[in-house]
Formats: structure tokens, sequence, C-alpha cells
């Protein structure tokens, strides 16, 4: 394999296993997670962290893309491989996407059974990764995900199945690839818009947060945000995008305050559009909130974040994530 490749480990399940104390824990070092992976690996590792996806917060995955992006635009390196949890994989993929330049590629990949389990799928996603990280088929595809054989574009990729191997899946959309042995086959290419730059982020210190839509659902968490700080809001609303009569109300009480607001829907497939009046998906437009398409909740949380810190005005962050929202 001649490409150069720099494997990124933070933890997750492919580095844990059972704890005396209980449970699961992450105790892999990045050498030994890589060693154990076997001869097929051969590139040169750095641990930025230890530690499982769900104790994450956004600084840590904006530090860890700081060091993708510095060993992308090294003379040395061709491509990276993460090694992440599963568990908020989706979302550190979908940031890096959105920072990643046209012509590079970063390939994460997991587990979804412990180190120490005998049938452990860590180390030959591991070196699935690593191969598609290397093919020249996949450069410039943004963020991938790839795991059980089949490889997913960041942005479409969602955990689809808490225990089983196959962990990934793309709804309404499908993998990109597929790895076979030690072949390699991209089918589609992701469309990727202009993201952001990593200067333009900061901290992504802005609160954003995610509120469910459910039958009966009176609006009291909206408000809560709201009086939390919140300068943006996902509404994870129900079929095309529709409120409840008490969300509708606290969504225009948001808007009117210069609150960002995405409507995303619960369904696993199908876009946020605004079909309904009456109290429906289109009044929430009509108040001023802008409809995800088939961007989910986590990462159009993520999308939402980031337009905020680059944009200090809420029109201008709006704008500024308008061209990712209708792929």
């Amino acid at each position: 394999m001649s490409a150069r490749i720099r494997i990124l480990t933070t933890g997750g399940t492919i580095a844990s296993r059972p704890d005396p104390r209980g449970g699961v824990s992450v105790a892999v070092p990045g050498h030994e997670l890589v060693t154990g992976a076997g001869p097929a690996v051969r590139a040169e590792v750095r641990e930025v962290m230890l530690a499982h996806s769900f104790n994450l917060t956004l600084s840590d995955v904006l530090r860890l893309a700081g060091q993708i992006l510095a060993e992308l635009r090294g003379p040395t390196v061709n491509g990276v491989v993460v090694a992440h949890g599963t568990d908020t994989m989706e979302e550190t993929a979908y940031l890096l996407d959105l920072l990643l330049p046209p012509e590079h590629t970063a390939v994460f990949t997991g587990a979804q059974r412990h180190a120490a389990e005998p049938d452990r799928d860590g180390p030959r996603n591991l070196a699935d990764a690593v191969r598609v990280a290397a093919d020249p088929a996949a450069r410039g595809l943004g963020a991938l995900i790839t795991m059980a054989g089949l490889v997913h574009a960041a942005r479409h990729a969602t955990k689809a199945h808490t225990l089983s191997p196959e962990a990934f899946a793309s709804p309404g959309r499908g993998p990109i690839g597929e790895v076979f042995g030690e072949r390699v086959r991209i089918s589609s290419r992701p469309v990727r818009p202009l993201g952001f730059d990593l200067t333009e982020l900061g901290d992504l210190s802005a609160r954003v947060d995610i509120v469910p839509v459910y039958l009966d659902a009176d609006g009291v968490q909206i408000a809560a945000c709201r009086a939390a700080g919140a300068r943006g809001l996902v509404l994870e609303a129900m079929g095309a995008g529709n409120p409840t009569p008490g969300v509708l109300r606290e969504i225009r009480s948001c808007v009117a305050d210069g609150i960002a607001v995405l409507v995303a829907s619960r369904c696993r497939q199908g876009p946020a559009t605004p079909v309904y009046g009456a109290g429906g998906g289109a009044d929430l437009a009509e108040a001023g909130a802008v409809f995800a398409g088939s961007l989910r909740a986590p990462k159009a949380r993520i999308l939402l974040a980031a337009a905020l810190a680059a944009e200090s005005r809420t029109g201008r962050a709006l704008a500024r994530l308008r061209p990712h929202l209708d792929l």
C-alpha cells in the first residue's frame, strides 16, 4: 500500500475492554489498537484522546477536527483514519465534512463489540477504513464512515442499530461504496457545498438545542431553551415537519426574539418540508423557521452551530447554511 495514512485514535468501543468495576471501559491505547488489527494495517498512529464518544464535548470534537486538518495539510499524509466511538460518530464526522477542503478525505470507523470479544469487529473495520483512505477513488469524498464493509457519506450516515455490527445506515440514500477483502468500490460521490473554515468557528459556544415534537407537546421545553439563552433551536417535528399548537406558539416567540430555528423531521426517511397549513409546517415557515430537508436533527444542530459561530447575525447565519439543506 503506497499511500501514506495516519490513524488518529480517540477511544470508543473499539478501544474498550470489560472493567473489573462493571461495564465496559475505554482501555486500549492507540498503538495497541492498530497492532491488534494485523499486518494489513501499516500506518503511523497518534492517540488524540481515550474516551467514550458519549462523553465528548464540542470542544473535544473541534480539537480532533483541528488535528485531522493539520495531518491532511502535511506533505507526507495522503489520508486520515479516525477510530471513534459510534454513539456520536455521525456528528463528529459531519462537522469534519463541513470543514474538509474539496480535495481531502477522512475515514471514521469504530466497533460494536469491544476489544476482548472473540468475534470483535474492530480489527476488520480498522483495516477496511485504511483501505478506503488509501484508495485513489476515495479522494475528495470528504468525511466518510466505514463499518461492516460499507462506506457511508458523513451527511447521510446515522447509527441505525444499538448493537449490531452493521451499525450505520444512510436512510433513503444507501452507502456510497463497499469493501471486498482488499478491494474498495466507490459507486457514487456525495455532493458537498462550500463549508466552513476552522478559524471561523471559534469554540462553538453558542447554545443550540434540539427539541422533539410529540402528541400534545406544549412547548415548555422550547420556552426553557429560550430562557437558557439558546441562539439556535432544532425542532424535531412530526411527519413532514409539523408542530403542535403549543410548539408553534413557542416557535413564533423564538423567531421574534432572533433565535434561529431549523425544522427537521423525526421520521427516518424523507425531507422536512412545509406542506400543511392549519397549524402545520407551513405555519412554521410563515413564522420564519427554516426547513432542514433531509438533514436529521443531530446534524442540523451541528450545521446551525457552525453557521452561528461563523456569522454573528441570525439572518446571515441562516443564509450561510441554506446550501446544505436541499441535497
